[in-house]
């Protein structure tokens, strides 16, 4: 089981190859839904790395998939210009999981 990592930056795809992680960089919609669904369904991939500004792009496709898909996990990381949460994720997807307001 591998990592694979879908971001729209460069540099960041450039760190994490040298940590061995493969990945590509998208900067579309478009792209970010192919990238992601083509991510979903490689076998040996256990954890998909998004950036969080690709997250922002498709939002609600990503939770969908966070929400109904047991596997790859799906992680958002910050890329260098970050700050290293993004608004809201965690308690969105509790509400949305669980359907509590925290």
């Amino acid at each position: 089981m591998r990592f694979y990592l879908i971001s729209d930056n460069i540099d960041t795809l450039v760190g994490m190859r040298l940590a061995g992680i493969k990945g590509i960089v998208v900067h579309k919609y478009e792209e970010v839904i192919e990238a992601l669904s083509s991510a979903m369904n490689m076998e040996d991939v256990a954890v998909i790395l998004i950036t969080e500004n690709l997250v922002k792009l498709c939002t609600d496709f990503v939770y969908d998939l966070k929400l109904n898909r047991k596997k790859p996990l799906i992680v958002e990381i910050p890329d260098r210009h970050g700050n290293g949460r993004a608004k809201d994720s965690i308690t969105k997807y509790i509400k949305e999981a669980i359907g509590v307001k925290i």
